[in-house]
């Protein structure tokens, strides 16, 4: 059952859920950062609109700053602006920040530990009709191996309002995913968030499996959740691993302690993402059997969110068969 400490969305497995881009939260806890500490900046390389930042833009136009289509200076004058106590948040879509920047996001952000906050945005492969070569799906892979960079992929626009807002008060560089389409609203304004926090979002009285999951496809892994608990009887805790780097230890070892079979689920290479990062984590601390949802070695490619989702094996009947699959093992 969903955790009810968590105060989630009671409409969740509602088929009049609420759905919004995950992308709009990032905007709106920007313009709230922007409105609590005159340091805020935004810095965007002429997606403005497509990565939300227009409300800021709009709200404080002498805090931002068209940089144009030139990724790499987006990244070195945010460097120096926060060099000068600024707190510059950039945006991009994540295939070409940290895309085609990720040299002068290592050498001049984070080797100088500038506190510049990235947001990628349309990553994963649910963008859809844009293409493979807009298809970011490797971004969590570049960016969790920088040291001193925190990479956050928020599971919906509540959360990415949150996840901003943080994110613009904690002195680090910051990475943050975030998908393009509309997907349900799992938590609430009483959700409570923290940067590098897992939360427990739904846990069977005697489960069997824990599927780890992040950004747009903890939707997905909570219907799995229900319906197998439903319909099969198989017990399945669901974490939201809404903070990639630093991972929660403490939270994911509970949790696999009580259920040592392991799903990992998200939109993103199986190489290098998350569920990596869980896995080497788990051979230092209490080896577990390990199923990997994600794209397989595989670039993307045009069709519709749903189509693709299906096509790499990211879809609701697919996580099930990692979870069968495990449990097997």
């Amino acid at each position: 059952m969903l955790n009810s400490n968590l105060k989630l969305n009671q409409r969740l497995f509602s088929d009049s859920v609420e759905q919004i881009p995950i992308r709009k939260g990032f905007g709106e806890g920007l313009l709230a950062a922007g409105e609590m500490d005159k340091n805020v900046v935004g810095l965007c390389a002429d997606l403005t609109e497509s990565t939300q930042m227009h409300l800021f833009k709009n709200k404080f136009p002498e805090r931002f700053v068209e940089i144009g289509v030139a990724e790499q200076n987006l990244a070195t004058v945010a460097s120096g602006m926060a060099a000068m106590g600024k707190i510059p948040f950039i945006t991009s879509y994540a295939m070409f920040s940290p895309g085609r920047n990720w040299e002068q996001i290592r050498t001049t952000i984070c080797y100088n530990n500038r506190p510049v906050k990235i947001a990628g945005s349309h990553a994963g492969i649910s963008v859809g009709p844009d293409g493979g070569t807009h298809q970011a799906i490797e971004d969590i892979a570049i960016m969790r191996t920088l040291p001193r960079m925190v990479v956050i992929s928020p599971c919906d626009a509540i959360e990415a309002r949150k996840a901003t807002v943080a994110a613009a008060q904690n002195g680090t560089p910051v990475y943050i995913r975030l998908a393009r389409e509309k997907t349900p609203v799992i938590t609430t304004e009483e959700t409570p968030f923290e940067i590098g926090k897992a939360q427990i979002f739904f846990e069977s009285k005697n489960p069997e499996t824990t599927i780890i999951v992040t950004g747009a496809l903890v939707y997905k892994a909570l219907l799995v959740a229900k319906k197998l608990e439903e319909e099969e009887g198989i017990g399945l805790i669901v974490v939201n691993l809404s903070t990639i780097k630093p991972l929660d230890k403490e939270t994911i070892l509970s949790a696999v302690k009580r259920a040592p079979k392991v799903v990992t689920v998200e939109e993103h290479q199986v190489f290098g993402g998350m569920g990596s990062a869980v896995a080497e984590m788990l051979a230092e601390n209490f080896p577990a059997p390990q199923e990997f949802v994600g794209v397989k070695d595989k670039f993307g490619q045009s069709g519709t969110p749903d189509e693709l989702l299906e096509h790499y094996g990211l879809g609701v009947a697919h996580i099930k068969e990692a979870v069968k699959k495990v449990l097997s093992r």
